[in-house]
């Protein structure tokens, strides 16, 4: 199985802090990995320079074999990498289908050409992407007017919309309710498996870790501590020890049959 993302000695210090310290790890084509560890324990500064926001102190990444060393966020988008973000990131102003419209437009670099007539411009392969995510029903309402899970979804299709190889999600369930929290991961899951996209998630919520995840990676303190399947990280002592004060991790089946 080819590999998508990889990562070697990653770090990241502010001053005397060290955020992110020697995070090695490889992410394969079609595969959906989450990144679990307590608050701070360096995840989103992990994201920020997978995606070009922050510059790493040492280590290197690669895409596709390409080292992404220097690079900005656009130049990675480029390169056919999506991001969803904890707090959603919408124009409010604009329709389902506009906020789609123009990811597509800039996908195809036509900013420069859109006025006066950008609605009407990709407009089927938007509905088409909205469709994907279940939201074609609503693709003329206003964001502003949409319950938090559709907007949710609706950045999913946006982020699709240049058809990544890589997609990263910073914690795509939060705030969102327990069945629209599993309907999100679920979809994540079914595009995974019929587009052979890459996923690297973050989540707190364990249920939807154990329940989709095909690997799991552990950080805490900005190192990581653990990285294998849904069982080992269930039942390793050091994970259950700095991330849940010595409990122990259950099953996400079990839970759903109470849900």
């Amino acid at each position: 199985m080819s590999i998508v993302l990889e990562t070697q000695g990653l770090s990241k210090s502010f001053g005397a802090i060290k955020a992110v310290s020697d995070v090695s790890f490889a992410l394969h084509k079609g595969e959906l990995l989450a990144m679990i560890g307590p608050n701070g324990a360096g995840k989103s500064t992990c994201f920020n320079m997978l995606m070009g926001q922050l510059k790493p102190t040492a280590g290197t990444v690669w895409l596709n074999g390409q080292d992404l060393a220097g690079l900005g966020p656009r130049q990675i988008w480029r390169m056919g990498v999506g991001r969803t973000f904890q707090i959603t990131g919408t124009y409010a102003s604009m329709t389902v289908a506009e906020n789609v419209q123009m990811a597509l437009i800039s996908h195809h670099r036509r900013v420069f050409s859109i006025l006066p007539y950008a609605h009407r411009l990709y407009r089927d392969r938007a509905l088409d992407l909205l469709n994907l995510v279940g939201m074609a029903d609503q693709a003329d309402r206003h964001c502003a007017v949409l319950a938090y899970g559709d907007l949710k979804r609706l950045e999913l299709a946006i982020a699709l919309a240049h058809e990544p190889s890589l997609l990263l999600m910073d914690e795509p369930t939060a705030g969102m309710a327990p069945r629209e929290r599993i309907a999100l991961m679920q979809l994540t899951a079914d595009i995974v498996r019929d587009r052979g996209v890459s996923v690297l998630f973050t989540e707190h919520d364990m249920d939807v870790v154990f329940a989709h995840a095909h690997r799991v990676m552990v950080l805490n303190r900005g190192q990581l501590i653990a990285d294998g399947t849904v069982d080992q990280i269930r039942n390793d002592p050091r994970v259950q020890e700095v991330y849940l004060g010595g409990g122990t991790l259950f099953h996400a089946a079990e839970e759903g049959q109470h849900a």
